[in-house]
Formats: C-alpha cells, structure tokens, sequence
C-alpha cells in the first residue's frame, strides 16, 4: 500500500512538472507571438537613415549607468499626433547624461514639448544628437562649447512634456542636410545604432 502511494505521488509530481512546462512553452509562444504581431502593427518612420555610419563609430551610452540591455525600442511607437523618432532611456531622477560623440553644443533649448533641451552637432556636421527633458544642464554648458565622448552635457529630468513620475532621456539623432538645420534632416533610430536591426 505505501508503495502505490509512493508510485501515484512520483506519477502526480511528474504530470505536474509536465503541465507547468507545458504552460511555461505556451506562455512563451503566445508573448513571442504578441511581440511579432506588435512590431508588425509599428509604424514604420519613413525615410529613417542607416544607423550603420554610426555603429562604426562605437557611440557612448548617454545616460550613466545604463547598459545595453536595458535599452528598449521606443523608435516609432504611437505618440499623440506624431510617430516618436527618439530612444527614451528611463532613469533616475538626476542621472548624469553623457555625450555620446565629439562634437559641439549647437543650441540649447527650453520649450513645452522636450523641456531643456541640448542640441550637439558632431565633428563633421553630418548629425545632431538631441537630448531632451533634461532636468537640468551641465554646470557652466555654453552654446559653442566642444564637448568630448562621455562629457557631462546634463541631468535626467521630467521637464517639457515627460510624465512627472517617469524620468527618463529622450535622445535624437538626425542626419543633418547640407542646411545643418536638425528639424529637417533623416531621423536615426537610436537603438539600432547600439543594439543593431532586430
């Protein structure tokens, strides 16, 4: 008799391992198919440039302490009115934000929509790297100031239109046009220049 119960508990715990996989791969399978149907439903940006120019240069991370990994892909989604042509990175407030090319402070910015805003044009003038809602800038940044990869240009912030409780760098980077007027170059997807085409 203690044996049949034994043999029936041993048989109990392996259907229900065998049922917890099987719901584990389901799981997976219907996350896998939602994550493809969703980056289907993705607008498409139009006339994005090739992020690849940039790959090559080894481009720094913007906001400290953020890896590769934690990035996610905000390039295209749905916003009120207009496709989102930036990489949000979320952060804590206060976080140091970084250049993350050489090049020079072209324009500092404060308005409704990106808060406080640095616009950096690279060495060549071929891009602009755009970082928005800051919550403050770096000490002393000037318009005109040379900054070097992984200089302090600002702090993570909610200023503009950003969610008061999500803090986050919302970071641009457009090929310029021979004009050098940044709202009217090809947007770059930011997280392909790091991460790469998925």
């Amino acid at each position: 008799m203690r044996d049949e119960i034994v043999r029936l508990l041993v048989i109990s715990v392996w259907v229900g391992l065998g049922l917890l996989v099987a719901a584990s791969v389901l799981l997976n399978a219907r996350v896998a198919t939602e994550r493809t149907a969703s980056q289907a439903r993705r607008p498409r940006t139009p006339n994005a440039a090739d992020p690849a120019p940039l790959r090559a240069r080894s481009l720094a991370l913007p906001v400290a302490g953020v890896t590769v990994d934690e990035l996610r892909d905000s390039f295209a989604d749905p916003r009120s009115g207009h496709i989102h042509q930036a990489l949000d990175i979320v952060a804590p407030r206060g976080t140091r934000v970084v250049a993350v090319d050489d090049g020079l402070v072209h324009k500092l910015h404060s308005s409704a929509r990106g808060g406080l805003t640095v616009y950096q044009f690279d060495r060549s003038q071929s891009y602009c790297y755009v970082y928005s809602h800051l919550d403050r800038y770096a000490p002393g940044l000037r318009e005109g100031d040379v900054l070097r990869k992984g200089s302090l240009v600002g702090y993570v912030g909610t200023t503009g239109n950003a969610p008061p409780d999500v803090p986050h760098l919302h970071l641009e980077i457009v090929e310029l046009t021979p004009a050098r007027v940044w709202c009217r170059g090809r947007p770059v997807n930011p997280f392909q220049v790091w991460v790469g085409s998925k």
